[in-house]
């Protein structure tokens, strides 16, 4: 007589609509939106018809992807997804499930951050000073707090506080992708930084106070900075704004986090301890920051040598 109690298998299609309603219980909806990306555009349409995987199958699936043109990074993301869904089914017992051991290609040459010369970013903030606009003003703020582009459209006067020099990281704004019965739309979401870390207080520079204070005493604190308004701007728009500007004042194409990165590379630049701006920038360990820009040059690693030679003697 059959197990009346055994489950029925369910492909990775139907137990990942059931992953979703549980995972949506315990993480933000624009971290749901990126899950489900990954599900739709990549997961589904290669294993959706599934009740299980071989490891073969997953690396197959990996080496696909970056054949396409997809970074590691993306594709491990995804893996991690795919991971999330199988192993919620294989809990359940609708799916079977087995650990992979899934191998990348070694990477090439890694990809040098791009960032702002010391010249340009001087332009770039003098150019603010000389032609203030509250959507000028938010670039000055990237480059002076490192700051990520939801996290400055989403900072409000209440947020900028002249007399303990801070500025307050509360929120942040993206567009996120909304699948629901396979129907999308997009939706602009104003929700807390993305981790924990995200959130934070960063001391203003002498030349981004000097701009402040006068404004501040005049300001509304309920409305946006770099709108003036109640209603603040996406980032999408404001990005096409920033383009238009470097492309205005002739600063060769950078994308809009390379202020971010910029703001970091000056941090290292003038010797700031690295477990100091990694705070400043919201990261969730050092070891993004180390990972980032941190590479020694070969005056540095002799001078290290040196160092370790005078302490011997």
């Amino acid at each position: 007589m059959l197990n009346q109690n055994k489950k029925k298998m369910r492909t990775i299609s139907e137990v990942s609509v059931l992953w979703k309603k549980d995972k949506q219980q315990f993480v933000k909806s624009s971290t749901i939106a990126v899950y489900m990306l990954h599900l739709e555009n990549h997961i589904l349409p290669k294993f959706g018809k599934k009740k299980k995987l071989q490891e073969q199958e997953v690396q197959d699936f990996v080496l696909e992807c970056l054949d396409r043109g997809l970074s590691q990074k993306s594709v491990k993301d995804m893996l991690i997804v795919l991971k999330m869904v199988v192993r919620f089914g294989a809990k359940h017992g609708w799916l079977q499930y087995q650990e992979w051991n899934v191998k990348f290609p070694t990477e090439q040459k890694k990809q040098e951050l791009e960032v702002l010369s010391i010249s340009n970013q001087k332009r770039i903030m003098q150019y603010v000073i000389d032609n203030f606009t509250f959507r000028n003003l938010g670039i000055y703020i990237c480059l002076s707090t490192g700051m990520r582009i939801g996290e400055v459209c989403g900072l409000k006067w209440g947020d900028i506080n002249p007399r303990t020099e801070t500025v307050s990281v509360n929120r942040t704004i993206e567009r996120i992708y909304i699948i629901e019965d396979g129907e999308r739309h997009t939706e602009l979401v104003i929700s807390t930084p993305k981790t924990k870390n995200s959130i934070r207080e960063i001391p203003m520079s002498k030349g981004l106070l000097k701009i402040i204070r006068p404004l501040k005493k005049l300001m509304n604190d309920d409305y946006f900075v770099i709108t003036n308004e109640a209603k603040p701007t996406e980032p999408r728009t404001y990005r096409n704004y920033y383009k238009q500007l470097m492309k205005q004042l002739g600063i060769p194409d950078l994308k809009f986090h390379g202020l971010r990165h910029s703001f970091a590379t000056r941090c290292i630049e003038s010797q700031c301890d690295y477990k100091t701006v990694s705070v400043i920038l919201g990261h969730a360990n050092i070891s993004t920051t180390l990972n980032l820009y941190v590479h020694p040059n070969m005056e540095q690693k002799k001078k290290c040598i040196n160092q370790m030679c005078r302490l011997l003697k």
